[in-house]
C-alpha cells in the first residue's frame, strides 16, 4: 500500500496540473499589474494633458498681452509724433511779422489744412493651395493712417512806386526764411504767385497790385 501511495504522489499529470495552476496564477498577477499600470498611466496622461492645456491658455494670454502692449506703444509713439510735429501757428505769425518788405502790405492769411484718412486692413490668413500647389501668401496687416496736407495762402498788395516790383522781394523773403524753409523742405514748394497782377486803385486813387502767394508743405502720413 505504501508503494502505491508513493506512486500516486509522484504522478506526472498531477505535477503538470500544479505547475499549470502556478503559471496561471503568475500570469493573472502579471496581467493585473499591467492593468493597474495602464490605469495609472491614463491618470498621469490626463493630468499632463490638463497641464498642457493650462499652459497653452497662459501662453496665448501672454501673446495677447504682448500684442496689446505693442499696439499701445505704437499709439503712444504716434501721439508723441503728433504732439511734437504739429503745425504751430504762433511761430508762423511771428515769421510773417519778421518777413515784412517795404511797400508790401499783408491783407489776408489763410491755412488750408486737411487730412486724408485710410482705415487700414486686417491680415488675411494664408489660403490653402490646390493639391500639390503651395499655399497663397498671407496678406499682412496695414495699420490705419492719416495723411496731413497743409497749404499756406498769403494775400497782400504792393503799393510801391512801381506796383508789383516788390512782389519778388517778398517771395524771396518768405522762401528764404529759416523757419519756413524748414517747413517746406523742397525748393519746388516755395511760395508761388497764383494770381494775375492787375493794377487797381485805392480810395485815395493810389495804384496798387493785389497778389496771392501760396506754398504747400510736404504731406505727412502718420
Amino acid at each position: 500500500m505504501q508503494s502505491i501511495e508513493d506512486l500516486r504522489r509522484r504522478d506526472p499529470v498531477k505535477r503538470a496540473i500544479l505547475a499549470g495552476a502556478g503559471l496561471a496564477a503568475m500570469m493573472l498577477v502579471w496581467v493585473t499589474s499591467l492593468m493597474v499600470e495602464r490605469i495609472s498611466s491614463k491618470g498621469d496622461l490626463a493630468t499632463l494633458d490638463q497641464r498642457i492645456q493650462s499652459g497653452s491658455k497662459d501662453y496665448r494670454q501672454v501673446l495677447d498681452n504682448e500684442q496689446n502692449l505693442l499696439n499701445t506703444r505704437k499709439k503712444l509713439q504716434a501721439l508723441h509724433e503728433l504732439s511734437t510735429n504739429r503745425f504751430l501757428i504762433g511761430n508762423l505769425m511771428e515769421v510773417l511779422q519778421k518777413s515784412a518788405v517795404d511797400d508790401v502790405q499783408l491783407t489776408h492769411f489763410r491755412i488750408d489744412q486737411s487730412y486724408v484718412l485710410f482705415a487700414g486692413t486686417k491680415a488675411d490668413t494664408a489660403a490653402p493651395g490646390a493639391e500639390g500647389a503651395p499655399a497663397a501668401p498671407a496678406t499682412p496687416t496695414k495699420p490705419a493712417t492719416a495723411t496731413e496736407k497743409i497749404a499756406l495762402i498769403i494775400t497782400a498788395k504792393d503799393a510801391g512806386l512801381v506796383p508789383g516790383d516788390s512782389i519778388g522781394r517778398y517771395q524771396s523773403a518768405l522762401s528764404k526764411n529759416t523757419f519756413l524753409h524748414s517747413l517746406i523742405k523742397n525748393g519746388t514748394n516755395d511760395f508761388r504767385l497764383t494770381t494775375s497782377l492787375t493794377p487797381q486803385a485805392d480810395q485815395d486813387g493810389r495804384p496798387y497790385v493785389a497778389f496771392t502767394l501760396e506754398a504747400r508743405l510736404p504731406d505727412k502720413t502718420r
